[in-house]
């Protein structure tokens, strides 16, 4: 019985094996699709009445509070949190919390 279980471990031990190298292959292809990259300052909702007597000058409250990380999003999905930084002359996102990458690939 001994032996049985041994083969068993070695059995299982392969399928996983193969299992990772499967999912490391469909990784990589993966890795050269192009995704959009969004960052979410903050959201509120309006009625249309007051959508229409916006304009410039106007000013919306947002549902998130200043010095809040922003959400930052691939595709539309949510993978993590960041600050606003200044890179050169242009903004840049410093990401300071980050999801599971198993998961960002799942929800993508």
């Amino acid at each position: 019985m001994a032996e049985n279980e041994a083969e068993a471990k070695v059995e299982e031990t392969a399928t996983e094996t193969v299992t990772d190298k499967t999912g490391l292959d469909n990784l990589k292809v993966l890795e050269n699709i192009e995704v959009k990259l969004t960052v979410e300052v903050g959201s509120t909702e309006l009625k249309i009445r007051d959508l229409l007597r916006l304009n410039e000058g106007s000013v919306v409250e947002l549902e998130r509070l200043a010095g809040d990380p922003l959400d930052i999003l691939a595709n539309g999905v949510k993978i993590a949190k960041g600050e606003v930084v200044m890179v050169g002359e242009r903004f840049g996102i410093r990401f300071t919390e980050v999801t599971n990458p198993e998961d960002r690939v799942q929800k993508l």
